[in-house]
Order: C-alpha cells, then sequence, then structure tokens
C-alpha cells in the first residue's frame, strides 16, 4: 500500500473520531448527560450506585454546561426558572467544578428556617405526612435510624424526606436566599451537605445550574457487588429502578 494511501486513511478516521467525538460533546453538553450517585445525601429518593439522566437544556445554558466549565461568558442563556422540588445538579459554588444534586426548596427571597424539627418557608410549616417507612440509612461511616415523611411544599410537588430519628436538626438560623440564587437541600436531611451549609455549599447562584433530574437508567447496589463482577449482577442489580422516572 502506497505512503499516501495510508496517510489518506489515517487522516479519514481521524476526521470520524473527531467528528463523534464533537457529536458527543454536543449531547452531553445541550441535550443529556449521565451522572453517578455517589452518596446517600439524596435517600431515599436517590441510592448510592444509581445512574441517572439529567437534561441539559431544562434551565437553559452557561458555561457550566460544557466540560471543564470553560470561562467564555458570565451569562446563562435561553434560561428557564427552575421549580420548587425540582431535583437539580448544580456546581458548588465553593469550587464551581464540583457536581452536587438536591432538590431546590428556595427561590430568590424565600425564607428558610428549621422551627423545632419542622421545615419553615415564608413563615409556615411545609405540610408532611408521616410514612412507614423506618430504616437504616449509611451517611458516610456511620449508621442512622431514619424515619421518612412525604413532604408538599406549595406549588403541590410532594417528596420523600427523611430524618434522623435519633435526634434530627431542630432549630436553625434564617436563610434570606438572595436574587438570582437558590436554596437546595438533600432529601436526606441528616446527612446531606446543602445550602444550609453556607461556606461548604451556601446559596447557588443561575449561572451554576447544570440540569434537571430526569429518569435513572442503571442501578447497582455497590454494598452487593461492583459492575466488574458482573457474575454477581443478579444480585447487585436494581432491576426496580431501572427506567425510574424522577420526581
Amino acid at each position: 500500500m502506497k505512503k499516501s494511501k495510508i496517510i489518506a486513511i489515517i487522516i479519514d478516521n481521524t476526521k470520524t473520531l473527531l467528528g463523534a467525538l464533537l457529536i458527543a460533546i454536543l449531547i452531553r453538553s445541550l441535550i443529556i448527560q449521565p451522572f453517578y450517585i455517589p452518596s446517600s445525601s439524596m435517600e431515599p429518593t436517590l441510592l448510592v450506585g444509581d445512574r441517572i439522566f439529567v437534561s441539559k437544556y431544562a434551565y437553559g445554558y452557561s458555561n457550566h454546561s460544557f466540560p471543564f466549565s470553560p470561562k467564555f461568558s458570565n451569562n446563562r442563556y435561553f434560561y428557564k426558572k427552575p421549580k420548587q422540588g425540582d431535583l437539580v445538579v448544580f456546581k458548588t459554588p465553593a469550587d464551581n467544578r464540583t457536581d452536587y444534586i438536591k432538590r431546590l426548596i428556595g427561590l430568590p427571597g424565600d425564607e428558610i428556617q428549621f422551627v423545632n424539627g419542622s421545615l419553615i418557608l415564608n413563615g409556615k410549616k411545609i405540610k408532611r405526612e408521616k410514612t412507614e417507612i423506618s430504616e437504616l440509612t449509611r451517611c458516610g461511616k456511620f449508621i442512622l435510624n431514619t424515619v421518612t415523611f412525604i413532604e408538599t411544599l406549595p406549588n403541590g410537588v410532594k417528596y420523600f424526606a427523611s430524618y434522623n430519628k435519633d435526634g434530627t436538626l431542630q432549630n436553625s438560623k434564617k436563610y434570606q436566599v438572595p436574587k438570582d440564587h437558590f436554596f437546595l437541600m438533600g432529601d436526606n436531611r441528616d446527612c446531606s451537605k446543602d445550602s444550609r451549609f453556607l461556606e461548604d455549599v451556601g446559596y447557588v447562584k443561575k449561572l451554576n445550574l447544570v440540569g434537571k433530574a430526569k429518569i435513572i437508567f442503571f442501578s447497582n447496589d455497590t454494598n452487593k457487588g461492583s459492575l466488574l463482577k458482573f457474575w454477581n449482577l443478579n444480585n447487585s442489580f436494581r432491576f426496580n429502578r431501572t427506567f425510574k422516572v424522577l420526581r
């Protein structure tokens, strides 16, 4: 084979690969992106080992929509305001790099506080109904004895929220959400670093929004086996969570 023909084949294959890479980046940046859940901060809604798809166009686009968050703009384009109760993926304000997923509780101007263990939003207690779900939940190196409630936000969105039965957050300061910022919390209230921790996460500005969680497409219980141990998937794979729509 002539050298010129070999070079032509290499160039053609390179173009094909670059084209495929560009398409993959555009899909990941503009349409949908997979994420892995590494912690129990969103239990019982999301479990460690869940893999989810996140809509990248749900709230419009910013530099954080793209890989490595290139600093090409400080604006958000085609912006759509998030709604209370949304499961939001965002870049933490602390480093503008780490991806977190939490539930949106407070909109700009809202006032949030915990009083005697109850969540207070704009002076009104969030309605919650105790369920029969009571279980042991792993929180890092610790095990929490949790009880789960169904909470209902003012816009009617319902979701499960777990609290430590042996002693939970009873009272907190008042959080006043600034303009163009949001207040987000984990559904596993006593095992979540979120907007309540002002120095670590705090209020999340709209520029840092990455997308809205839509569906679980795969879930594997890491306590029962790794994906690499494919022969054990029958025990670790959570079939009942496959293609579960998130709310």
